[in-house]
């Protein structure tokens, strides 16, 4: 979500079952099972890179910009002029909803085929609700490429059937279809206001703006009812609240309109059911209320079986919407956020929706102004955020992410973010337990090019402030990540710390990169977490800012297939790129966090390892012996040391009285070289060299000063670490 003035720019420069989601099918068929991720669907999905065509497959693609990097499963079939793509129907339908891309500036049709024969209608297809351009958020570029249309095929299909969608001229990227059986249209309840008793224009030539006004302050305590048709409203209602809206279903009865309802409060017990609202939204502009809902629906509303497409937002909820349900509802091809409970939330229950080709984060909560609390996001299908996450919740307290199938993040996202970024304030920071339980990521994370490094499948992020409150992360499934699976960071690059977090019940398979991305001083702790298929290594531990602290991972248990550290922080590892040999001339020391028993003014521990032979580190004055510590990162084999002092002569020659320990644990430690003296002197280079035994292994480097002839205290400018002798 990159709301109004939000974006996400880390300022961090670059170092260098019931649901099946295989064989190209996206299904949720009858009642979940227990703990089954997604939402229970009336659709069955089938991708067209699986299907029979006459066109070409592209992909598959990761890069941002990239046609098939927003396709789902990061592939589709590009048809020219009289080529088709046939699916074999999956399922019995009678409506079918196709997402597909056409090249900027251009609409088309599709011709359709039922067991070969051609229907009368086609699927008209257009470039208009596509390829939005949001420059003032950074790192991103045009994107947006998708659309979807729907087509009610007036006759009964059952499964083995053939349905082909031809290019009549325009070329078109078919990625998905959409197979459904759509129920009749509902008949209109007893006692109900219809809005064409108000003169609502059912055609959709006329304003019936006006019509819903009246039929709302008619209704009151009741039913307002929409009949099939298309009705058009020029500007928002409002005053909402003590009233239900009702269409005959999401097919049948739709309402053209940008601004649905906008209000910044009501009494609530507003419930709005089984139509459609599909708006004309063809930019992003953040000043405008271009949403579905814009602001409050009051306590205890709920919303449900809608498809809402073409807007900003989804739902943008401020104001009073505590105990709001939302659920069984159809967000499409938004500009923005699908949903976002924008602070004060209570007791809010987002379930059972299916989202697909938002503009930002699919889900959100954001808890600017008062923290969202007890709410929660359930058994959700998420597919193609194009922009950010697929779920974010910034700040809040007691918050739950609970049995989410999310697919296919593209720039700037992961599949889900848990994380402190404020945006704006008075913010609330993550309080309380947050709990992420059940969700399964498929082909999420990206490159986020603003850091000029990945972001994970599922990320926590301290990125305005340390996250204290208890994160529990449990019974996830990460598949096919591009890059890691999860990510510890501090993305404003202030380094605040990640506390608290436990990872318990996780099956990775086939991380391109690692498993564990840790980039933020703190601890998680992992208990039955397996890997398969790891592209590089199982952990990247190199926490930013150099000297800011490190990251603890503790081992609960039960884990298996990524022990293996990545040995390099100056360099990021690459997608299946297999960690690379220990280069002998690398400093293994360099920007690693080091600690002390004390330290003197502004001469921290992080000065003896930042590179710079003129900044350095002091130990507290007149109180030996001190200690200063470094961790590699892993078990390293380690030969030599190189000990320097800021080369200036106006530092006099000096003897200084080291201890050489190490460890692999942080807590036990043992002598790796005895008790020396090792002379510093400017005419030659204020240098000293330690050569270690062989068969010195550790990951944790100490250094113990006991005397110094020069200054009372310890000191260091760099201290150097390498494998070979």
């Amino acid at each position: 979500m990159h709301g109004h003035t939000r974006s996400s720019v880390r300022r961090m420069p670059a170092i260098g079952a019931v649901v099946a989601l295989a064989a190209g099918m996206l299904a949720t068929l009858g009642t979940p099972a227990a703990h089954a991720a997604g939402a229970t669907l009336p659709f069955t999905s089938v991708e067209a890179e699986s299907a029979t065509t006459t066109g070409t497959r592209i992909g598959p693609d990761y890069t941002q910009g990239t046609l098939a990097s927003e396709a789902s499963g990061r592939q589709a079939v590009r048809l020219g002029a009289g080529q088709r793509v046939e699916f074999t129907v999956p399922r019995a339908a009678n409506a079918v909803n196709v997402a597909y891309s056409v090249p900027d500036g251009q609409s088309g049709t599709l011709n359709v085929y039922v067991n070969g024969t051609r229907l009368s209608k086609a699927l008209a297809v257009t470039s208009k609700y596509s390829y939005i351009d949001t420059g003032w958020i950074p790192g991103s570029k045009t994107h947006h490429f998708f659309d979807n249309a729907r087509l009610l095929l007036g006759q009964n299909v059952q499964a083995g059937d053939r349905i082909a969608f031809e290019s009549t001229g325009t070329q078109v990227s078919v990625d998905v279809a959409d197979f459904e059986q759509v129920p009749a249209a509902a008949a209109q309840p007893a006692g109900s206001v219809s809005v064409t008793s108000k003169d609502a224009d059912p055609s959709g030539q006329g304003d019936s703006t006006q019509a819903f006004r009246d039929a709302i302050a008619a209704a009151q305590g009741g039913v307002v009812w929409i009949p099939p048709g298309d009705y058009r409203l020029t500007s928002s209602l409002s005053g909402v609240q003590n009233v239900t809206l009702q269409g005959a279903g999401s097919w049948y009865s739709v309402v053209h309109t940008s601004r649905f309802i906008d209000q910044s409060g009501s009494s609530g017990n507003v419930h709005i059911k089984d139509f459609a609202v599909l708006g004309e939204v063809t930019e992003r502009v953040d000043s405008s209320p271009d949403n579905f809902v814009n602001g409050s629906l009051g306590p205890n509303s709920s919303v449900s079986g809608m498809w809402i497409q073409h807007l900003k937002v989804g739902l943008w909820l401020t104001g009073n919407n505590d105990n709001l349900v939302v659920e069984n509802n159809r967000i499409l091809d938004t500009t923005a956020d699908g949903l976002n409970l924008n602070g004060t939330a209570k007791g809010v229950r987002v379930r059972n929706n299916f989202l697909r080709n938002q503009g930002d984060d699919s889900l959100a909560m954001w808890s600017l102004y008062s923290p969202d609390t007890d709410s929660s996001f359930e058994n959700n299908t998420i597919s193609q955020p194009n922009l950010a996450n697929g779920i974010a919740i910034y700040g809040g307290t007691d918050i739950t992410v609970r049995n989410n199938l999310i697919s296919d993040t593209n720039a700037l996202g992961s599949g889900i973010a848990i994380s402190n970024q404020k945006f704006l304030d008075p913010f609330n920071p993550l309080a309380g337990t947050i709990t992420v339980d059940g969700n399964t990521l498929v082909r999420t994370g990206a490159m986020n090019p603003n850091w000029n490094h990945p972001m994970s499948a599922l990320r926590v992020d301290s990125y305005d402030s340390a996250i204290n409150a208890a994160v529990s992360i449990t019974n996830t499934t990460i598949t096919d990540s591009p890059y890691s699976a999860f990510e510890f960071v501090s993305g404003g690059g202030q380094g605040y710390p990640v506390r608290n977090v436990t990872v318990d019940g996780a099956t990775v398979r086939n991380t391109g990169t690692v498993v564990v991305q840790a980039e933020a001083q703190g601890a998680a702790t992992f208990r039955n977490v397996t890997a398969t298929g790891v592209g590089s290594a199982g952990i990247y531990n190199c926490p930013y800012p150099s000297g800011s602290g490190a990251f603890a991972l503790t081992d609960g248990g039960g884990n298996s297939g990524w022990s293996s550290t990545w040995s390099d922080c100056s360099t990021w590892p690459q997608p299946g790129q297999g960690n690379p040999p220990p280069d002998p001339d690398r400093n293994l020391a360099k920007g690693r966090p080091a600690t002390a028993t004390g330290s003197q003014d502004v001469y921290t521990p992080g000065k003896a390892v930042d590179g710079d032979a003129n900044s350095y580190w002091e130990s507290t004055n007149n109180a030996f012996p001190q200690s200063w510590t470094v961790d590699l990162g892993s078990t390293q084999a380690v030969r030599r040391l190189v000990l320097k002092l800021p080369p200036s002569p106006a530092w006099g020659a000096r003897t200084q009285i080291i201890t050489v320990l190490g460890g692999t644990d942080g807590s036990n430690f043992s002598t790796v070289a005895g008790s020396q003296g090792y002379r510093f002197d400017p005419a030659t280079g204020n240098t000293a060299m330690v050569a270690l035994p062989a068969g010195t292994n550790l990951r944790y480097l100490r250094l113990t000063v006991s005397a110094n002839t020069g200054w009372p205290a310890g000191q260091f400018s760099e201290v150097e670490a390498y494998s070979a002798s």
